[in-house]
């Protein structure tokens, strides 16, 4: 096979050229267009019999635009290429044939002939518009989600809500071991990492332990960590999360299910700022403000044995009561309005907001599990809503059963019994998924065997067209 000599590849040169995505426009010492590739006729709109021959200002750049105005009375430098002699990634936008915008990076460089002499340039035109546009789709979706009644990351207007920002912002200001307090789904997370972030230790760690999710043996080794031939299976000596938090916060979420002799070897880190890892007896010094949560009765579980009642005074140095949603009622519709917002960036479907009959649903609820349950129920109503409007048949029936007021008989045939709202949840779930049971395992919560259990219990089977049916 014969090899590629030079006048062979200057022959295929076109090819080459033809071949490459971004636009390429050769012009001559005039700035007259001699040559271009067809990437160029795509982004410009521009065919190459229009252009050949043509100034290459008739793609108005604003770059080139604004050089030359400012250049208008010097005739040797009426072009920025050939003034600087080569231009790098450049952003610009040109005209489309169409009167369009195109947005472009550009780059540039002068051509010279064999003396040295420049005889032109050439310019490579990468179209940026689609990056532009996307860009500008996540800043208009960041200012629709931007709430103005925000404090790092936790929603509320209400007097109760503002009372514990600025506990919150006290709070941070101190080393003092710091008890949150409030029930399940209230946002005790969310204001662990405020204190973190406004204090002075916001540049070191942030670690979150969560008591209730480990057993005592793997707890302790995951708190204090453990040196190799502690116990079977440790084959290496490993940090512990302590450790790991030195100079930041810890987090210990679920504080009030730490096992009796756990709490004991916590109680001498907060008296003393030591741990031992597990199999050692070297004392380590660490500088952690120790953050706990905990949506128990303290006080009860001292009283059951469960529970150190001297750990309870070191921890509870500074203690946050979060208060449940239901004690807080007038910022429902302020969360309603940012979890809709937000459910409706990541959801396909068209749905434009919620019925007035709705947010009086939503108020009315008790909310026993708060924030959490709030969120769940618009990720819930925006599966079964198959209209532009969520009304309140679309939540689920725990939150219709404490909304009294359905007097009329219309509003009282839209309320489902509760077999039938999980039969359309599950039915709305396998068409939005196109039957497949595990994607609606995912979108439901629910495990897929439960998933085929209902579709059993309720006679749905799904065909090859795509078509639930329900017998």
């Amino acid at each position: 096979m014969n090899s590629l000599d030079e006048n062979k590849i200057s022959n295929y040169w076109k090819t080459v050229v033809d071949t490459i995505q971004d636009g390429v426009m050769i012009v001559n010492n005039n700035g007259t267009i001699i040559s271009i590739n067809k990437a160029f006729e795509k982004i410009t709109g521009y065919r190459q019999e229009e252009v050949l021959g043509t100034p290459c200002t008739i793609l108005n750049c604003d770059v080139c635009r604004i050089y030359r105005n400012n250049k208008m009375n010097d005739k040797d430098n009426w072009c920025i290429l050939f003034n600087k002699g080569h231009l790098k990634l450049v952003k610009c936008q040109i005209i489309r044939k169409d009167g369009t915008i195109a947005h472009i990076s550009k780059n540039a460089s002068l051509l010279y002939d064999e003396n040295g002499e420049v005889m032109g340039g050439v310019e490579t035109l990468t179209d940026v518009t689609e990056l532009i546009e996307k860009g500008n789709q996540i800043e208009t979706i960041r200012q629709e989600l931007k709430i103005d009644d925000c404090f790092y990351g936790i929603i509320g207007s209400s007097i109760k809500m503002q009372l514990i920002f600025d506990l919150i912002r006290n709070a941070a200001l101190s080393d003092a071991p710091i008890l949150i307090l409030g029930e399940s789904g209230t946002g005790k997370e969310l204001v662990a990492k405020a204190i973190h972030e406004i204090g002075s230790r916001n540049e070191k760690p942030f670690i979150k332990v969560n008591c209730a999710a480990l057993n005592e043996s793997l707890l302790e080794s995951e708190l204090f960590g453990h040196v190799k031939g502690a116990f079977t299976g440790a084959i290496k000596n490993r940090q512990g999360r302590f450790e790991a938090a030195n100079g930041g916060d810890i987090f210990l979420d679920e504080i009030g299910d730490l096992p009796m002799s756990t709490q004991v070897k916590l109680l001498r880190v907060l008296e003393e700022n030591v741990i031992e890892q597990v199999g050692d007896h070297k004392p380590i010094h660490i500088d952690v403000r120790i953050i706990s949560a905990t949506n128990k009765n303290l006080k009860k579980l001292i009283s059951q044995g469960l529970f150190r009642e001297d750990l309870l005074y070191r921890i509870n140095m500074i203690p946050i009561n979060i208060p449940p949603l239901r004690e807080r009622k007038e910022d429902i519709p302020l969360l309603v309005d940012y979890f809709f917002k937000r459910i409706r960036v990541k959801n396909s479907k068209e749905i434009k907001g919620i019925s007035d009959d709705s947010m009086k649903t939503l108020i009315k609820y008790s909310w026993p599990g708060n924030v959490r349950e709030l969120k769940g129920a618009f990720e819930y109503a925006f599966v079964a809503c198959q209209e532009n409007i969520i009304q309140a048949h679309h939540f689920t029936p725990d939150i219709l059963e404490e909304y009294q007021p359905i007097k009329n008989s219309k509003l009282k045939k839209e309320v489902l019994s509760k077999k039938e709202l999980k039969k359309k949840e599950l039915v709305d779930a396998l068409e939005r998924t196109g039957g497949n049971q595990s994607e609606t395992a995912k979108m439901l919560g629910i495990s897929r065997a439960t998933v085929w259990n209902r579709m059993k219990k309720f006679n749905i089977a799904f065909n090859k067209s795509l078509n639930v049916i329900s017998e």
